[in-house]
């Protein structure tokens, strides 16, 4: 039987301009890289007005694909860099993966090097 590797996704929004100090942060924390996307904030400290029209900040969305054994250092290292225990700043949550595809070279690696995973 071939190991598994249980996965978290951790889905981090933030002020546009921000993300690339997000995912530098999360390489550091033993994150491989992450996913950015665009996107528009409408919540409570998302509006501002200039002359008449309101302002809907910019978003992005960073989506890290990690180990289980790494989420927590990695949305640390997330929540320091990103600033997100000030208000406005953004936010970071942790969704459990189920399954994957299409991320064969770590497969390939765990099953050469590593002890078999529990599965929690």
């Amino acid at each position: 039987m071939k190991n598994t590797i249980l996965y978290d996704v951790i889905v981090t929004i933030v002020n546009k301009g921000h993300s690339e100090r997000v995912v530098d942060a999360s390489k550091k924390a033993g994150a491989e890289g992450g996913t950015i996307l665009n996107g528009r904030g409408t919540g409570i400290h998302e509006q501002a007005k200039l002359f008449s029209f309101t302002i809907e900040p910019e978003k992005e969305i960073i989506l890290t694909l990690i180990d289980r054994r790494k989420t927590e250092q990695v949305l640390q290292a997330i929540m320091v860099e990103g600033e997100l225990e000030k208000p406005g700043k953004g936010i970071a949550f942790v969704l459990e993966v189920e399954r994957t595809i299409g991320i064969c070279h770590l497969i390939e690696w765990f099953d050469e090097d590593q002890p078999e995973h529990d599965d929690v």
